[in-house]
């Protein structure tokens, strides 16, 4: 039970978990962390709820601009930021919200930006069996930003090129200028 370890946390930090403004502290923290920790009881499959259709469709499909927040594993802080997925059909094609769902299925859980990155890739991987997957994350995390080095306008870069991606160098860059040279509508 979360509750009560956060009442001691309050006290090891010197407040007084009794007070009127920290009542229902325990309470808010343990709904919060069950929300932002959601993930963990969900999986690919049920996330993805039969919207795998067979499709002749061949060409490049990118949702780019997919909001992230999630939690840095090493301090519990948050980090935040978009990510960008692409992958080349081979015969199959996912419902696009479902690429939104599965970002944030891997990004509410325990993270570093390195593994969300993979995950998305590798699930996509697995469950299309496409011609490649592309994801790049980008983000900032609090933990640079509020502790530590304090750097407020750093932000985090990652990617994870699958199959056709990290194969061809035309199909690679065709995915980079797609997600940083459009404009969204």
């Amino acid at each position: 039970m979360i509750q009560p370890l956060i009442v001691d946390l309050l006290k090891e930090l010197g407040e007084d978990p009794y007070r009127e403004g920290l009542l229902k502290t325990p309470e808010r923290v343990a709904s919060a962390y069950a929300y932002l920790t959601s993930g963990y009881q969900r999986t690919v499959e049920e996330v993805l709820n039969e919207a795998i259709f067979t499709e002749d469709y061949d060409e490049m499909v990118v949702v780019k601009d997919i909001e992230v927040y999630s939690l840095c594993e090493h301090h519990l802080l948050p980090f935040y930021g978009k990510a960008h997925i692409a992958y080349l059909p081979a015969g199959k094609i996912v419902g696009l919200s479902k690429l939104a769902r599965l970002v944030d299925m891997f990004a509410r859980r325990l993270q570093v930006q390195e593994r969300l990155t993979t995950q998305i890739a590798g699930a996509l991987q697995d469950a299309l069996q496409p011609a490649g997957v592309a994801v790049v994350v980008e983000a900032r995390h609090f933990c640079m930003m509020m502790r530590g080095v304090e750097k407020q306008n750093s932000q985090a870069i990652t990617s994870c090129m699958l199959g056709a991606f990290r194969d061809s160098r035309m199909t690679r860059e065709e995915f980079l200028q797609l997600i940083h040279n459009h404009r969204t509508p």
